[in-house]
């Protein structure tokens, strides 16, 4: 717009461009107004589902601590289904398995972690879960499903543990060289007051022995 035209000018080029322009312009704030609203409703929505998830996590560990397993499990396949993009389905899960293996019951528990692996949405509970698949199928000399779980940690947090597991499982299978490589990485990602470390040395200095020998 000219800003040397006249107020009649300036009033007339106005009106012509909000001819042109105008319905788009209210199209405009119409949908900027949807975007906001939308979002603020998906922002509580999530909110509500995650409160709704933690307080169904909330009463499976009740269950569980009830030792009432059928109920534990009946809440836990609900969050799995209407809950999956949760932490808490997971948690859920983590925590049935658990009880299941101190109840003897390791086909399910399988099942469950294994349920965790592939759908859980942090990766440390990914890791928790392999690494407990592990220790099941370790239980069941199943050692090359067990090996092959410790090889696809993705956190740091994890790798002196599966490192050890590894060296274990090698253990067990007579490969005492694997065994003491794998004992040595796991003291090398563990901090250095880990009080797993005592331990770790134990095992590493016996295989060096043998070894020796």
């Amino acid at each position: 717009m000219d800003i040397y035209a006249s107020d009649d000018e300036k009033g007339e080029a106005i009106k012509n461009w909000w001819r042109e322009n105008g319905r788009s312009v209210v199209t405009g704030v119409v949908l900027g107004a949807a975007i906001i609203f939308g979002g603020r409703y998906w922002i509580n929505f999530q909110q509500a589902k995650t409160e709704q998830a933690a307080a169904m996590y909330q009463q499976v560990q009740m269950n569980i601590s009830d030792a009432d397993l059928t109920a534990a499990e009946d809440l836990t396949q609900e969050l799995m289904q209407t809950h999956s993009a949760t932490p808490y389905a997971a948690f859920a899960s983590l925590e049935l398995a658990a009880e299941q293996v101190r109840n003897d019951q390791t086909a399910p528990a399988l099942e469950y972690l294994q349920w965790t692996v592939d759908q859980a949405k942090l990766n440390a509970q990914k890791d928790l879960a392999r690494l407990r698949m592990a220790r099941l199928l370790v239980d069941q000399a199943e050692y090359a499903k067990a090996l092959e779980l410790t090889q696809q940690t993705v956190s740091e947090g994890f790798v002196s543990l599966f490192a050890e597991l590894k060296g274990d499982i090698y253990l067990a299978q007579e490969n005492k060289t694997e065994a003491y490589e794998a004992y040595v990485e796991s003291i090398s990602n563990m901090d250095a007051d880990d009080p797993r470390k005592t331990l770790l040395e134990m095992k590493r200095d016996d295989v060096a022995v043998i070894n020796e020998s």
